[in-house]
């Protein structure tokens, strides 16, 4: 079908030996790491029916094939970065980086996404957004009436605030 070697999820592997199984029927994905990598591969090579079949069948109302295939389509992927990985018994979480162009710029879409178990079948359930992490403050606040850090002997407000 594809005229590709190694896998676009970055395994590693071949695409025969890796997502292709998966995305073809020939096998189920084992767990949800092996199901996002091969919901990325399809994004990659545009096969579409792929995705809406992995899609949980609670969260399929409101699934944009045409979008999805637009955005597939007009994107260059690059890369696929799993974070981190965990997985109970019928639900698992992937947290990964996707790098891709559109429009010549960089996008990194990094998402937590959300699977689910029914039966002997993964699904794709959710996905969040991971924004920038918690800005942490190596010193205290300093309080608009406490004095001015830089040593002014002013007030905080009245010099650096």
């Amino acid at each position: 079908m594809n005229d590709i070697t190694t896998c676009p999820c970055k395994s590693g592997l071949d695409y025969a030996a890796c997502c292709e199984p998966y995305i073809t029927g020939a096998r189920k994905a084992p767990g949800p790491e092996a199901l996002m990598r091969s919901r990325y591969t399809a994004y990659a090579l545009q096969i579409m029916p792929y995705l809406a079949a992995t899609l949980h069948p609670a969260q399929r109302h409101d699934y944009d094939e045409a979008g999805a295939a637009r955005w597939a389509r007009e994107s260059q992927w690059e890369n696929l970065e799993v974070v981190d990985i965990s997985t109970e018994s019928n639900t698992g979480k992937v947290e990964f980086k996707a790098t891709y162009r559109r429009n010549g710029e960089k996008i990194v879409h990094h998402e937590r996404a959300e699977f689910r178990k029914s039966g002997d079948t993964w699904y794709f359930f959710d996905g969040k957004m991971v924004g920038p992490g918690q800005v942490r403050r190596d010193a205290p606040k300093v309080g608009r009436n406490d004095p001015c850090p830089c040593g002014s002997g002013k007030k905080y407000k009245k010099c650096c605030g």
